[in-house]
């Protein structure tokens, strides 16, 4: 983002010298030069983060438009035996003709099976459940669907509209625990000394995780070499600097949306400086004047804090599971929800000046058919990281490139880069220093888009009026 100010005052620079240069020749040195004016202020000043469930770009983007400008998905996959699968039509949520009434691992075992030392082609070998709705019962070639386009409407129009990236990557090889540590910090690692991350979700998951987890519940760890052996478990609380952090010391201001505290989803929880535990009428509680202060549950206020001018800076926004795209959980009502913060926002004096990043926490199990790429940057990384599968990626904005599709390698670590160059902080020093900052989805000197409303089937006020108890995951 700043590459693309910097060229611009370099062009006046060159300008005004090409000017002067001429002047002199002619003998013009009375002449009056007139400055060109200075470049505009950045044009960023709210950065929104959508974080959804478990989808990869083969999944859930078979949208013919996309394909035509050159999108890479595909409608077909390679099992472990050879055989060509071809991807089979289902329903979004967990209604309708053809429900999504089960779900696939998304563990690092399942990661390395479907990986195949770059194959892709292990996706049959990652387990179904619950048995009675999978293969031999139900669902032949349960991991080889993709969603009705009829379901995913909102999602076409947002991706058609503005900018889809086909090489958004998740940083981490699973699920979903770790991935939303990566989103507000660029690691899971549980501590800034530490060369481990944490790999999966934790053991227990009917109680609540992080740093109010009970007694007896941990995380595996893996090294940067992908190996979970001889790396003993841990409690789920860590501590290390986030991106809250840097917004914090130079007074930018942030909130962290969430269904419920104590979730996998709800990334701060497992940050102890951020999740103070308080033991309060007999139950552990996040406390702290982060906690307090920038956590924000349910999620549903983001959209009376839009609505009212309380949007922060910097905001992360976590679904309820029934809106989450996650298999044998949503209801289908997840790309209404996205739709109902966009057109918020567009509807709103934010829709100036805020760039909405849009993406999927980790692959769910679903085949994709790109292989991750292999990282070997020898400083937050080390040498031959791999990450994890692809998600799928939107950039809504009135500076997005319309109608652009970004083939270019982005991660969790480039919407942390994103943040940083925005708002002129320093880098963490994990994913980030070696991400791009997602440059090439802006073009900061175009005429800015206009906002057109996103058709969905449920709007704000049904979200806003839902009061039925936040569904918390029950995750592979």
């Amino acid at each position: 983002m700043k590459r693309i100010r910097i060229l611009t005052v370099t062009a006046a620079v060159l300008s005004l010298e090409a000017l002067l240069l001429g002047l002199s020749a002619c003998g013009g040195g009375a002449a009056t030069v007139v400055p060109e004016p200075p470049p505009p202020a950045a044009v960023i000043k709210h950065v929104v983060v959508i974080f959804q469930e478990n989808r990869t770009p083969d999944n859930l983007f078979q949208d013919p438009i996309l394909i035509s400008r050159g999108a890479d998905i595909v409608k077909a996959g390679k099992n472990s035996l050879g055989q060509s699968i071809p991807l089979s039509p289902i329903d979004l949520g967990t209604t309708g003709s053809n429900p999504q009434n089960y779900d696939l691992s998304h563990s690092h075992p399942s990661f390395v099976a479907m990986y195949d030392g770059g194959k892709m082609d292990g996706a049959d070998l990652i387990p179904c459940a619950p048995a009675a709705n999978c293969p031999p019962n139900a669902h032949p070639n349960p991991q080889f669907m993709y969603v009705v386009p009829s379901d995913v409407q909102p999602y076409f129009a947002l991706a058609e509209q503005y900018t889809f990236g086909d090489r958004m990557f998740q940083s981490n090889q699973g699920p979903s625990f770790p991935a939303h540590q990566f989103i507000i910090s660029g690691t899971s690692a549980p501590s800034a000394t530490s060369n481990l991350f944490a790999s999966e979700n934790p053991n227990i998951l009917t109680v609540p995780a992080g740093c109010i987890a009970p007694a007896g519940e941990t995380v595996s760890l893996i090294d940067p070499t992908g190996s979970e052996t001889n790396n003993p478990p841990i409690y789920p609380c860590f501590d290390h600097p986030t991106l809250t952090d840097l917004l914090d010391s130079k007074g930018v201001s942030w909130r962290y949306y969430a269904p419920s505290p104590g979730s996998i989803w709800s990334g701060p929880d497992a940050i102890q400086h951020i999740c103070q535990q308080q033991t309060i009428n007999g139950t552990p509680t996040c406390t702290g004047p982060d906690w307090t202060n920038n956590v924000m549950i349910p999620e549903t206020q983001v959209l009376q804090d839009i609505t009212s001018g309380h949007l922060a800076q910097v905001s992360w926004i976590i679904p309820n599971g029934t809106a989450s795209d996650h298999s044998n959980l949503s209801d289908g009502s997840g790309p209404s929800w996205v739709a109902s913060i966009v057109n918020a926002i567009g509807n709103s004096s934010y829709w100036a000046d805020t760039a909405i990043i849009i993406t999927w926490d980790d692959w769910g199990g679903w085949y994709d058919h790109v292989a991750p790429k292999v990282i070997d940057d020898g400083v937050s990384w080390g040498s031959g990281y791999l990450y994890g599968f692809r998600v799928p990626l939107i950039v809504v904005s009135p500076y997005a490139k319309a109608g652009y599709i970004s083939h270019t390698t982005h991660d969790f670590g480039s919407i942390v880069k994103l943040i940083e160059t925005t708002f002129d902080l320093p880098s963490l020093g994990y994913a980030d220093a070696s991400a791009d900052d997602l440059s090439d989805c802006f073009d900061l000197s175009q005429k800015p888009n206009t906002f057109k409303a996103i058709p969905a089937v449920l709007g704000a006020a049904h979200f806003m009026n839902d009061k039925i108890p936040r569904t918390d995951p029950d995750d592979d």
